[in-house]
């Protein structure tokens, strides 16, 4: 998307989401200043989040992010999208199995 991102992350023992949104703002805006210097400020301060309720699946969850920029018009399929990946560890959820996809 072009002026936001959406995520779907999961905590591990002893993060907060608070840590994680910072680490994921200053690692791709250092990445975006080495390459363009001029584009400042990259994130906006703060975020809003959604905590998955226990009956949600986590599946159509990520897709309905995946297809987030099928729905803004942005392109006419989901894989046209260049900024897009989904990485699923093996962890016995529900999305466990799906592995890693994308462009990301």
């Amino acid at each position: 998307m072009p002026d936001h991102w959406h995520g779907l992350v999961e905590l591990g023992e002893g993060e907060t989401l608070t840590t994680v949104v910072q680490r994921i703002k200053g690692t791709t805006a250092r990445a975006v200043g080495l390459h363009d210097p001029n584009v400042r400020p990259l994130w906006a301060k703060g975020f809003h989040d959604r905590a998955l309720r226990y009956d949600e699946s986590s599946r159509q969850v990520a897709r309905y992010i995946i297809a987030n920029p099928l729905r803004a018009g942005l392109v006419k399929d989901v894989m046209d999208y260049p900024y897009w990946s989904a990485c699923f560890m093996e962890t016995g959820s529900d999305l466990g199995s799906l592995g890693c996809t994308g462009r990301g």
